[in-house]
C-alpha cells in the first residue's frame, strides 16, 4: 500500500479545508490509499470532513504568522518566530525524514511548509507544494522586521529547491526558489445539499436574505454586533462550536451550533450555500468556498497581510463583493453595505474550481 504526507500549515483553517478536499479526492481514486497529515491545524477539521482514515500527526510544521486575533497581527513576533523555527530547519528535517522512512511515506505533500521539502530530501523522497502563496512572500511584507534576520528568506527558498515541483492554485504570489511551477485550478469545498434543504433542517428562515459572520479560527467578538442595523430586513447568521458556547438568542439572529450541524450530515460549506452574504475578512479558504457556492462577501481588511492585497485585487472578477471598514463592522452598521451588495450583479467571470480533482490525479500520477 502507498502512502503519501500531507505536511499542513496551522495557520487558520483554509490550508487544511484545501488539503482535506484534495485526501477526499485521492480516497474517492484510490481508498487503500495510507494517509498522513502533519499539522498543527484543529484535529475537528479532519474528523468531521476528511474521508477516513487518515492518520493525523499533530505538530507544528511552520509558524504562520502570529495571529492577536483575526484581524489584528503580530508582524515582530511573526518574524522572530519563523527565524526561530527554520535557524533549526535542517536538524528539523532530519527528524522528520526518519518518521518518513519508518512510515514508508512515498511522496510529501506540502502546503506550504519548507520543513516538507527540505525533509522529503533528507528522506530519499520527491515532494510537490500544493498552495496559493508561500511564505517567504508574505515574510518580505514586513521588511523592517525581515532586515533582521537576513537569512529566514534565504532558508526556506533553499528549501523550496528541493521540492520537485510547485503546483500553484490561483490568486496569491511567492514560489521563488522552486525548478518548476505549474498552475491548477482552484481548490474549493462545495456544499452537497440544497440551499432550502439545509435552511430548513438549520431552522433558518426561508423568507428572507442571511448573513453569515465568518472569521476563521482565531474568532472575532465586538459589543457591536449585540445592536446590528441590519436584522429589520436579514438574519445574521453566528456559528458556535457547542450548545454550550452558544451566545444569548434574539430576534433575527440564528445561532447554528457545528457539532450538531456535523453530526446531521451537513457540513460549513453547506451552509455557506444556504446563506446570501458571508460577512469575513479576505482568505483564500472563505473565498473560494463563497466563489464555489454563490455566496456574496461583505468583506474588512486584516491587518498587514500582502496575500490581502492580492485577493482584493481579484475578488471582483469572480464573487460579488464589498469592502466594509472595520469600525463599522464592529459597531454593527452593516445595513447599507448589505443592500449595495445584494443588488450587484453576478460577477463577471467563472473560476474553476475543480483543483481538488486535478491535484489528485497529479498525486496517483507521480506514486504509480
Amino acid at each position: 500500500m502507498s502512502a503519501i504526507a500531507f505536511y499542513i500549515s496551522g495557520h487558520g483553517f483554509g490550508h487544511a479545508a484545501r488539503q482535506i478536499e484534495v485526501i477526499n479526492a485521492l480516497r474517492a481514486c484510490e481508498p487503500r490509499l495510507e494517509v498522513h497529515a502533519v499539522t498543527a491545524a484543529a484535529r475537528r477539521l479532519f474528523d468531521r470532513t476528511a474521508t477516513p482514515p487518515v492518520h493525523v500527526h499533530a505538530r507544528a510544521c511552520d509558524t504562520g504568522v502570529v495571529q492577536i486575533d483575526s484581524l489584528r497581527l503580530d508582524a515582530r513576533a511573526t518574524i522572530e518566530r519563523a527565524h526561530a523555527f527554520h535557524r533549526d530547519l535542517p536538524a528539523r528535517a532530519a527528524e522528520e525524514a526518519q518518521w518518513l522512512a519508518e512510515a514508508r511515506v512515498r511522496l510529501v505533500v506540502g502546503d506550504l511548509p519548507p520543513l516538507a521539502f527540505a525533509a522529503a530530501a533528507a528522506a530519499g523522497v520527491p515532494s510537490v507544494a500544493l498552495g496559493n502563496f508561500t511564505w517567504d512572500w508574505i515574510y518580505e511584507g514586513y521588511s523592517d522586521e525581515v532586515r533582521r534576520c537576513p537569512d529566514l528568506v534565504p532558508a526556506i527558498r533553499r528549501a523550496h529547491g528541493q521540492a520537485a515541483a510547485a503546483w500553484r492554485m490561483p490568486i496569491g504570489g511567492g514560489f521563488a526558489g522552486f525548478k518548476s511551477v505549474i498552475d491548477v485550478p482552484m481548490v474549493a469545498r462545495h456544499a452537497r445539499h440544497a440551499r432550502g434543504a439545509v435552511r430548513r433542517a438549520l431552522d433558518l428562515p426561508l423568507d428572507r436574505p442571511l448573513a453569515l459572520i465568518s472569521f476563521g479560527g482565531y474568532g472575532l467578538e465586538s459589543p457591536g454586533f449585540a445592536s446590528l442595523d441590519c436584522l429589520d430586513r436579514y438574519g445574521v447568521v453566528f456559528t458556535v462550536e457547542s450548545r454550550a458556547a452558544a451566545p444569548p438568542a434574539r430576534a433575527g439572529v440564528h445561532v447554528i451550533h457545528e457539532d450538531e450541524m456535523y453530526a446531521r450530515g451537513f457540513q460549513y460549506q453547506d451552509l455557506v450555500a444556504a446563506v446570501d452574504v458571508v460577512v469575513t475578512k479576505p482568505g483564500y479558504g472563505i473565498l473560494s468556498e463563497c466563489i464555489a457556492n454563490g455566496a456574496a462577501m461583505l468583506y474588512t481588511s486584516r491587518g498587514h497581510f500582502v496575500e490581502y492585497d492580492a485577493l482584493v485585487e481579484h475578488m471582483p472578477r469572480y464573487v460579488r463583493c464589498r469592502f466594509l471598514d472595520q469600525d463599522a463592522l464592529l459597531a454593527g452598521r452593516w445595513r447599507d453595505a448589505l443592500d449595495d451588495l445584494v443588488a450587484q450583479p453576478p460577477p463577471p467571470e467563472a473560476l474553476p474550481t475543480n483543483g481538488a480533482e486535478v491535484a489528485a490525479e497529479k498525486i496517483l500520477s507521480m506514486i504509480e
